[in-house]
């Protein structure tokens, strides 16, 4: 599958335009898609449109985008299309972002009411630019779906509000169902693959949330090819569960553009399984670990599955 991105890479990554191409490798078959082209999809792509709002499966070429579209699954991403940081993993755009747009919360909770969704993920660009980092606006989202979609419950995907002191407790407050934070990647790989993050700092955030509310699911990602090690992946696990994260996914890294980072390895299905297997291991309620897995992929059935392994946990203690 193609996914058409803006090809004007000085206009769209302007950081990025200095470096050297990193030539895109031919994808192995157990990561290909099919173009998506189900009716649904073009309707969940025309609401979209008609509310005026970003998601981030087309900003961050999602290879999911025709699968999730057509059960009408999508990732709302507030507060713009530009982002201030400048990750070399990501396609979203990057810049200074516009002044936050008041109605936004009304629009997005629209959208989710008309969608019918039981689960729905909201995402953000990072907006250092704003002194909350838009801990406020992430708030204000969680509440109008409340009010316009009672049943629907709700997973923030966070960014990590570095120097913003209170952010995250603004967030907790509003009683997301789930709280997600990726980590992304191993702390070694973090000065090239996401140089304006912290990786303790992250790690916080995801233990800071179960301080304030331990009913809240917590969550986070990693990509895999990247040059980690296996055994780094294994240290990530054992410091998320330490922060008593109860969710985890791992999926393959997929090279944007040429100026992004290159891919050093199309990790195999099997070797998937086996970190899979590894999570489970250290105690997470809940591991999803195949190379098309993304931090929204199929949320609203493991949301479901987490309520259950809770359940379980509960009744077992």
């Amino acid at each position: 599958m193609r996914i058409e991105i803006d090809h004007g890479k000085a206009a769209r990554h302007p950081e990025k335009a200095h470096r050297p191409d990193n030539p895109i490798q031919r994808k192995p078959d157990w990561i290909r898609v099919k173009a998506p082209n189900h009716p649904i999809y073009h309707e969940t792509r025309k609401l979209m449109r008609d509310n005026g709002l970003v998601t981030v499966c087309e900003e961050a070429a999602c290879p999911n985008i025709g699968e999730c579209w057509s059960q009408r699954h999508a990732t709302m991403m507030i507060m713009g299309e530009v982002c201030t940081r400048a990750c070399s993993f990501c396609n979203v755009r990057t810049g200074m972002p516009d002044a936050l747009d008041a109605t936004e919360p009304a629009r997005v909770a629209d959208a989710v009411a008309k969608l019918g969704l039981r689960h729905v993920v909201i995402t953000s660009v990072d907006r250092d630019d704003l002194a909350d980092g838009g801990a406020a606006h992430f708030s204000t989202v969680i509440r109008a779906i409340r009010a316009a979609a009672e049943g629907t419950t709700i997973e923030v995907l966070t960014p990590d509000f570095l120097r913003k002191p209170g952010a995250i407790e603004v967030v907790a407050e509003a009683r997301p169902d789930v709280f997600n934070h990726n980590l992304e990647t191993v702390p070694r790989l973090y000065p090239t693959i996401r140089p304006g993050a912290r990786y303790f700092q992250s790690l916080s955030l995801l233990a800071r949330v179960k301080q304030i509310d331990p009913s809240i699911f917590t969550k986070s990602g990693l990509m895999v090819g990247l040059g980690e090690e296996r055994m780094e992946i294994s240290q990530v696990m054992d410091d998320l569960r330490v922060a008593d994260v109860d969710f985890l996914t791992l999926g393959q890294y997929l090279q944007p553009t040429v100026k992004h980072a290159a891919v050093a390895e199309f990790v195999t299905p099997e070797a998937f399984a086996d970190y899979a297997s590894l999570a489970r291991a250290k105690g997470f309620l809940l591991v999803s670990a195949t190379p098309l897995t993304r931090s929204s992929y199929h949320a609203d059935a493991d949301f479901a599955q987490l309520q259950s392994a809770r359940a379980a946990q509960h009744k077992a203690a």
